[in-house]
């Protein structure tokens, strides 16, 4: 290597010789045009040296004072930049940089996915969704009575009445409750909670007392509204272990009679075990939840919703879809034997491969928005995004409905497996649900609501046509729609702030 580059004067010209004429230079010397003195012929060039180094952020820059401020922030100096380099100022090296490496803009590094969910949590969900359920087995000899009909017994009206108003009223109470989570935290949930809770349990038993039934249909209809009031609690507040250990006893039961046969004091002990238990949790979890208030709440059913932009009727549409989704769901169990009367089957595993596919459901939800904004980064017009989000929900609406249909195969109890009329109407049924909970996670609720409204109505008229029949026509139709808002709703720009 050649020793540092130095400005050296020109030489005066020879006596007798042209003015101006150059002195003769060795081999291999070559003049620059700056009038610097490069390193010679044989030198490495320490130019190349740097491009290597810095090929990184030359590649990036977009016009060479990019590089020069580069430099200068690393601290070279003109000085150093003279005697190394070889050139006038930083400006000239930073040129030759820019001109010497190729363009290579690397891509941004991909944000955090702020729907990121944890899998785990949504199966412990889904999983507490389904032993409820198994409490109606435990308790079918109380539910039996004299004035059955349409080869139901006697307390299914009552039942039914039951949680037809707390489903309904539980869906709009946990709206309600998540919206009062974010606005006012913890304590303003739980206040809605507690309030909301305890009206709803009085208008879920009072629908069980307005229809005739057996006292043992009435006491499983009083414990089936607290049971909710205290699961939408549990839920809300994130406690889905604690509502997990309360079903325990109902569970444990439920397994125990594919053994032996229990005695009556059990099989009425554990369903009331499982109420009480929930409840426990739930007012524990209320309690702390209202211990961390730091001031005096806003009332959640008063005057503070018009100072938070709150009001009742915004949680209506869920409410809605939830009484629309819990109609459905009772006409694809019962809808043979309301028909034919007593001897047609029950669809049972339909709704148990439902509720157990809840969990992967709400997954998915939150999968979808997390891609969907990553399509939005990706477009850059109209056209690709519309595309793209059409893709996303493509693959989510798909990856459901394939666990749904392995789901119920695996459930049904009968042999060969349900009929592809009894799967097609499961399956559009979970499609209708899916959509719905999407379009209310984007805030869209009305929509939902109307068209389950719809289908809900058209299922429980008395039609001269089979109820699967029925239940095909008004299903399979509707998830068209909501899929077709969900991918006008996704595809626009503002849906995703």
């Amino acid at each position: 290597m050649s020793g540092p580059l130095r400005l050296v004067p020109g030489p005066e010209p020879a006596p007798g010789s042209h003015h101006g004429a150059e002195r003769p230079r060795p081999a291999g010397e070559r003049r620059h045009r700056s009038g610097l003195r490069p390193a010679p012929s044989w030198a490495d060039d320490p130019l190349d040296d740097l491009a290597e180094r810095l090929a990184d952020v030359c590649a990036a820059a977009v016009y060479p004072d990019e590089i020069a401020a580069f430099l200068e922030a690393d601290g070279l100096t003109g000085e150093q930049i003279t005697e190394r380099f070889g050139r006038h100022d930083v400006f000239e090296l930073a040129a030759e940089l820019h001109a010497r490496v190729p363009r290579g803009y690397p891509e941004p590094p991909a944000p955090p996915d702020p729907w990121h969910a944890a899998p785990g949590r949504s199966l412990l969900r889904g999983v507490v969704f389904t032993p409820p359920g198994l409490g109606y087995v435990l308790s079918t000899p109380f539910l039996d009575g004299p004035s059955g009909h349409f080869g139901l017994s006697a307390g299914t009206a009552p039942l039914a009445a039951s949680a037809l108003v707390g489903w309904a009223w539980n869906q709009a109470l946990a709206h309600r409750a998540y919206r009062w989570l974010a606005l006012g935290g913890t304590p303003a949930a739980a206040a809605c909670l507690c309030v909301g809770g305890a009206v709803g349990t009085l208008l879920a038993f009072a629908a069980a007392l307005a229809l005739p039934g057996p006292a043992g249909a009435t006491a499983f209809a009083a414990g089936h509204s607290c049971y909710l009031a205290a699961a939408t609690a549990l839920l809300v507040l994130g406690k889905e272990r604690e509502l997990l250990y309360s079903l325990l006893p109902t569970a444990v039961g439920a397994a125990a009679m594919l053994c032996v046969e229990l005695p009556v004091a059990a099989r009425a002990a554990l369903p009331a075990a499982t109420v009480l238990i929930a409840l426990a949790y739930a007012t524990h979890a209320l309690r702390r939840a209202v211990a961390e208030r730091r001031q005096p709440p806003d009332d959640p059913g008063g005057a503070g919703d018009s100072a938070h932009g709150l009001r009742w009727r915004e949680s209506v549409p869920y409410g809605l879809f939830g009484l629309c989704c819990a109609v459905l769901t009772s006409v694809a169990v019962l809808g043979d034997v309301l028909r034919y009367g007593a001897g047609a089957s029950l669809t049972g595993p339909s709704v148990i491969a439902l509720t157990l596919s809840m969990g992967l459901a709400e997954w998915l939800l939150y999968r979808c928005r997390g891609l969907a904004l990553a399509a939005l980064g990706q477009s850059t017009t109209a056209g690709g995004l519309l595309l793209r989000v059409a893709q996303v929900l493509a693959r989510c609406l798909a990856g459901y409905l394939a666990v749904l249909v392995h789901a119920t195969a695996a459930l049904w109890p009968e042999v060969p497996h349900p009929s592809p009329q009894r799967l097609l109407a499961v399956v559009s049924l979970g499609a209708v649900m899916w959509l719905g909970l999407l379009l209310q996670a984007f805030g869209t609720a009305w929509t939902p609501a109307l068209a389950t409204l719809a289908v809900a109505g058209v299922e429980t008229l008395p039609l001269p046509c089979t109820p699967i029949s029925v239940q095909l026509a008004a299903c399979t139709d509707t998830p068209v729609v909501l899929l077709a808002a969900a991918t006008a709703l996704l595809g626009c720009i503002t849906a995703h702030r």
